[in-house]
């Protein structure tokens, strides 16, 4: 009797009087199983009776009702009831015996090792699991460490180009880089200038639009 009580120190008990239903929890991961129902003779006709003694008798009806109801859920059928679901129960878990918690057999417990997976976890679902961890951690890092802001303007200047000789960041409109004194060769291209009249020019302008000189 000692070995069904610590069985059954985790479950719940569904019993009504009309029978008897129990479910068993995992005491890792509170997954359960639920044993069969009971059917209970003496609770159906206890309520029957009860049910024809309410009807003749009033307030008093209805307490006896309360009673009879008290008596076929609990006693020695309940008792038996509850033995025999514990032993059907035990076929659905498997007790450690490192904590003796009953676990579920299917993802609470370590085959190989013969305890729960708390006191022997399983090598390759702890690796599996670290492998993942770790993964997660590095993309994470890797991804902090990328700039991902280098080429937006944030000050409303030129957009940031890349100087050909250091790769360094300069604007569009700087004619030389600040870093390693590089010409830029797109502020070269953009300061063209008429040398008769001033006006600015195309790259690919020979004459100026404004007073016809060659430059």
């Amino acid at each position: 009797m000692s070995n069904m009580i610590q069985f059954v120190a985790n479950y719940d008990d569904l019993s009504t009087d009309k029978g008897f239903q129990f479910k068993f929890h995992c005491d890792q991961c509170r997954n359960g199983y639920m044993s069969r129902f009971q059917p209970n003779a003496i609770g159906i006709a206890g309520s029957l009776i009860s049910a024809a003694g309410n009807f003749f008798s009033g307030l008093s009806g209805v307490e006896n009702a309360a009673y009879q109801i008290q008596r076929a859920v609990g006693g020695k059928a309940h008792d038996e009831a509850l033995e025999k679901a514990v032993l059907e129960g035990k076929q659905s878990f498997k007790q450690c015996t490192h904590c003796g918690h009953w676990v579920c057999p299917d993802v609470c417990w370590n085959a190989s090792a013969g305890l729960c997976e708390a006191c022997a976890p399983d090598e390759q679902e702890s690796l599996r699991s670290l492998q993942a961890q770790a993964t997660r951690e590095q993309i994470r890092t890797k991804t902090c460490a990328t700039d991902y802001t280098q080429n937006i303007d944030f000050y409303g200047k030129a957009a940031l180009l890349q100087c050909p000789s250091c790769q360094g960041k300069l604007a569009a409109d700087q004619k030389f880089c600040p870093s390693c004194g590089t010409a830029n060769p797109a502020a070269k291209t953009q300061e063209r200038f008429c040398t008769g009249c001033g006006t600015g020019l195309k790259p690919e302008q020979k004459f100026c639009a404004d007073c016809g000189t060659k430059n």
